[in-house]
């Protein structure tokens, strides 16, 4: 009986004190281009999933018409782009984060989703507001308005439908065109 509790013990103490000497003086991989640790996609996905399911909201406040799938266009092309890319154009370090920031615009290679547009818009509106840890996400809540967020959240849920070519123009990285003069007031007569 000793002998096992000295065993029970020495592991107590043991397990413990070598797990903080690997992580105080060893060779912990927490640089992006590591290997990640065994089973890091299980510990840390888990615990996300299951709070976005308790908390995420069921439906969108706001509808995905033209207005706001063109005003989150926009807010994607201002807050987004850089890491999520922009139709065809991915992001210069996106895939350089860890994990990698997903390509909103472009099609899985395993199937034909487009970026997050699998996932339940309330889901994605739990992640642009909350942000994730460790990923790079950042949380939008305190910077974007709730109307702004889920502009974005439905504009990226409808990523493999038609959009209004407003949207779809300022999704391709386009800046738009210039406004002349003569374009703001067509009525207006020029010198000559």
């Amino acid at each position: 009986m000793g002998r096992v509790l000295v065993g029970v013990l020495l592991g107590i103490v043991l397990v413990p004190a070598a797990l903080l000497g690997w992580l105080r003086f060893g060779k912990v991989p927490v640089a992006v281009a590591d290997p990640p640790l065994p089973q890091e996609q299980l510990l840390t996905g888990m615990p996300l999933h299951a709070r976005i399911s308790r908390e995420m909201m069921k439906s969108p406040v706001i509808q995905p018409d033209e207005e706001s799938l063109v005003a989150g266009a926009h807010l994607y092309s201002e807050k987004c782009a850089a890491c999520h890319g922009f139709h065809g154009k991915p992001s210069a370090w996106g895939a350089h984060m860890f994990p990698d920031a997903p390509p909103l615009w472009e099609k899985h290679q395993n199937n034909d989703t487009v970026g997050v547009s699998d996932d339940p818009s309330g889901e994605t509106y739990w992640k642009v507001s909350n942000g994730i840890r460790l990923t790079g996400m950042p949380a939008f809540k305190s910077v974007l308005t709730d109307t702004q967020i889920w502009q974005v959240s439905l504009l990226v849920a409808n990523a493999d439908k038609p959009l209004p070519p407003e949207a779809v123009e300022i999704l391709r990285g386009q800046p738009p065109a210039p406004v002349t003069a003569d374009a703001e007031n067509p009525n207006r007569e020029t010198k000559k």
